[in-house]
C-alpha cells in the first residue's frame, strides 16, 4: 500500500529547488568558462573553445557514473549528496586559483595554444575535473529520483510524469537565467573568485534542500548491476550462437512470478533482435544458472537499450550545435557593441535570451499546447516523446544557418564600416535554439525514463546527458578537423578557426557546415524514429503475461483506458492518425 505522505509533486518540490540552486552556478560556468580559459588561463581562441567543450563533455559523460551507481549500489538521493560534495571541493580549488595570481599562468608566445603548465596546470585540471565529476553525478541521479515519485502503473500519475519533466526543465531554466545574468556579471566584471564562491554557496544550499525532502521521497532500493545484466546477455547469446531457437517463444527461460508481473518487473517477448533470444535457451537436462542462461526479461532489457541507441546517436549533432553557442558565439559577443542604454552587458550573459524564452514557453506548452494537441492526437502528452525531439532537431538546423548569417553581417560591418553591431543580433539564433532545447531535452529525458527497464532508469535517463557529452566532444573534434582540412585544401596559412583574431577567421563557414549536417541528420532521425518499437510496459502488456502464465488480468475502467491508450500509439512516430477511442479514454 502506498504511503500517502510520500511521492507525488510534493516530493519533487525539493528536487526543483535543488536544480534551481545548483544550476545558478553550473550554467553560469557553462556560459563564461570559455572567457575564463581565454583571459585568465591564457588559452587561444580554439584552445579555449575546445577546453570548454571537453570540460562540458566530461561533465555530461560522467552522468553515466552517477546513473550506474544509483541503480546498483546507492539510493538516488545518497548518490546525489556524495557527488554534490565532490562538486563543492572542485569549486574550492577554482576559487583558490582564480584568487591568487601566482597560481595563474603568465602570457606566452602567440603560437602556443595554451600557457598553463606544471603545477598550475595540475591545479587547474584537478579543479575542473572535480566540478565535472560532481556535476555529472548529480545529473545522473536527480532526474530519476524525481521521476520515481510517480507510479507508471497509475494512469493519473503516469500522466503527471510528463509534467514533472517540464517543471524540472523550468527549474533548471530559471536558475540558469539568474546564473548567466548575475553570476556571469560578477565573474567577468568584478572577480572570478567571487563568481565561483557564489556558485559554490548555491550548490551547497541545493544539497541542503534535496536532503530535507528525504521523508517525502519514494525510495527505490538499488538492485543488480545493470551493466552486468547486459554483459551476461551478450556473453550467453554468443555462447549459444550455434543453437536453434524454439519455434514457440514460451519455451524460452522466464521466471513466471505473478507478483513480478504485477510490479512491472517482467517484460513480454518481442521479435526484434532475435539473435539475442539465444541467451534464454535452456540447455536440455540442466537447471538454469547465471551466466549459462538468461531470462526473457533480461534479454528484453538489452533489446530496449539497443532500440534506444539510434535515437541517442541521432541527437548528438544537435548538442554539437549547442556547444557553439557556449564557445564561438560568446567569443563573437566580445567583438560586438555590448551597451544597453548606460549598462554594459557581459557577452557571456547573452544565453539569457533563450533561457527567458524557455521560462515563458514551458508554462504555455504545459497549460495550452498539450491540452489542445491532446484533443487532436488523443495522446496523453499531446505529442509523443520522439515527435517532440524531432521538432527540436529541425529548429537547431535553422539556428545554425542564422548564426552564420549574423557572423557575416558582424564582420562586414566591422571590417568595411568600422562599426560594431549590437550584441543582441546574437539573440536570433540563441532564441531559436532555446526553443529547440525545450522540446528535445525534455522529450529525451522522458523517453529514456519511460522506456527503460525498472532497474536501469537512472542509467537510461543519463543517456540524454550522454548525448550532450558526445556532442561537446564531437565539437572539439570538428574544430581540430576543420582547421586541418581547411588549411590544407585552401592552402591558407591557418585554418578557418585558428588564431586569436576572430575577424580573420571563418566561423560562419563552420556554422553553415553544422547546419547542413543537421539537415542530413534529421532525415536519418526520421528513419529511426519510425523504426522504433515502444516497449510493452503498460497494463495491457501485464494482462497478456498474466493470461499466458495462468493468472487473471485486472478489470475496470483504468485497465480498459490504459489498454486503449496503448492501442492508440502509432508504430511510426511521425504518422498522424487520430485515435478516437483513445481520446475518449483520456477524457
Amino acid at each position: 500500500m502506498k504511503n500517502q505522505r510520500q511521492g507525488g509533486f510534493r516530493a519533487t518540490y525539493f528536487i526543483f529547488a535543488m536544480m534551481f540552486l545548483d544550476n545558478i552556478g553550473f550554467v553560469a560556468n557553462m556560459a563564461s568558462m570559455v572567457l575564463y580559459f581565454m583571459y585568465v588561463m591564457k588559452f587561444d581562441l580554439s584552445g579555449s573553445a575546445t577546453t570548454t567543450t571537453n570540460y562540458l563533455g566530461a561533465t555530461f559523460i560522467l552522468t553515466l557514473v552517477g546513473g550506474f551507481i544509483s541503480d546498483s549500489y546507492m539510493t538516488r538521493l545518497n548518490t546525489a549528496l556524495v557527488f554534490g560534495a565532490i562538486e563543492l571541493m572542485g569549486y574550492m580549488l577554482l576559487i583558490v586559483q582564480s584568487h591568487y595570481q601566482k597560481l595563474q599562468p603568465k602570457p606566452c608566445a602567440e603560437t602556443e595554444s595554451t600557457c598553463v603548465h606544471g603545477s598550475k596546470a595540475l591545479l587547474f585540471y584537478t579543479s575542473i575535473c572535480l566540478v565535472a565529476l560532481g556535476g555529472g553525478g548529480i545529473r545522473g541521479s536527480i532526474p530519476a529520483l524525481g521521476a520515481d515519485q510517480f507510479d507508471q502503473k497509475d494512469p493519473k500519475e503516469r500522466k503527471s510524469l510528463a509534467s514533472f519533466f517540464n517543471w524540472f526543465l523550468l527549474s533548471i531554466t530559471i536558475g540558469a537565467t539568474l546564473g548567466v545574468t548575475f553570476v556571469v556579471y560578477v565573474s567577468t566584471k568584478v572577480r572570478w573568485d567571487i563568481g565561483f564562491s557564489i556558485s559554490m554557496c548555491c550548490a551547497f544550499l541545493g544539497l541542503v534542500f534535496v536532503a530535507l525532502g528525504k521523508p517525502f521521497y519514494r525510495v527505490r532500493i538499488p538492485g543488480d548491476s545493470p551493466l552486468l545484466r547486459v554483459l551476461e546477455v551478450l556473453v550467453v547469446s554468443v555462447k549459444n550462437w550455434r543453437k536453434e531457437l524454439p519455434s514457440n517463444s514460451d519455451e524460452l527461460h522466464e521466471i513466471r512470478d505473478r507478483k513480478a508481473i504485477r510490479k512491472g518487473e517482467l517484460i513480454p517477448h518481442s521479435v526484434q533482435f532475435r539473435f539475442l533470444d539465444k541467451a534464454a535457451i535452456v540447455p536440455k537436462g540442466t537447471d538454469p544458472q547465471r551466466w549459462k542462461v538468461c531470462t526473457v526479461t533480461q534479454v528484453e532489457e538489452v533489446k530496449i537499450l539497443a532500440r534506444m541507441m539510434p535515437i541517442l546517436l541521432s541527437t548528438i549533432l544537435m548538442n554539437t550545435c549547442l556547444a557553439q553557442l557556449q564557445t564561438f558565439s560568446v567569443q563573437q559577443g566580445t567583438l560586438m557593441d555590448v551597451n544597453l542604454g548606460g549598462f554594459q552587458v557581459p557577452p557571456a550573459s547573452i544565453p539569457v535570451i533563450p533561457l527567458v524564452f524557455m521560462s515563458l514557453l514551458i508554462p504555455v506548452y504545459e497549460f495550452m499546447f498539450v491540452p489542445l494537441i491532446r484533443r487532436i492526437t488523443g495522446h496523453p502528452n499531446g505529442i509523443t516523446h520522439l515527435q517532440r525531439v524531432g521538432v527540436g532537431l529541425v529548429l537547431s538546423a535553422i539556428s545554425m544557418g542564422i548564426a552564420g548569417l549574423v557572423e557575416v553581417k558582424r564582420k562586414h560591418e566591422l571590417l568595411h564600416h568600422n562599426h560594431k553591431i549590437s550584441l543582441f543580433w546574437l539573440s536570433f539564433h540563441y532564441a531559436i535554439f532555446g526553443i529547440a532545447d525545450m522540446f528535445t531535452l525534455v522529450g529525451l529525458m522522458e523517453f529514456f525514463y519511460s522506456e527503460a527497464p525498472v532497474g536501469m532508469r537512472s542509467l537510461s535517463t543519463s543517456f540524454s546527458w550522454m548525448s550532450l557529452s558526445i556532442g561537446y566532444f564531437l565539437s572539439s573534434a570538428f574544430v581540430g578537423l576543420i582547421n586541418k582540412v581547411s588549411r590544407h585544401l585552401g592552402k591558407a596559412p591557418k585554418g578557418w578557426l585558428q588564431g586569436r583574431d576572430m575577424n580573420t577567421n571563418h566561423v560562419e563557414r563552420f556554422y553553415w557546415f553544422l547546419a547542413i549536417l543537421s539537415v542530413v541528420n534529421f532525415v536519418n532521425y526520421l528513419f529511426w524514429a519510425n523504426w522504433y518499437k515502444y516497449k510493452n510496459d503498460d497494463v495491457a502488456g501485464d494482462d497478456e503475461m498474466l493470461l499466458r502464465y495462468g493468472g487473471r488480468p485486472n478489470n475496470g475502467i483504468d485497465s480498459f483506458s490504459t489498454s486503449l491508450s496503448f492501442v492508440s500509439r502509432p508504430q511510426g512516430e511521425f504518422s498522424s492518425v487520430v485515435q478516437e477511442k483513445g481520446q475518449e479514454a483520456n477524457k
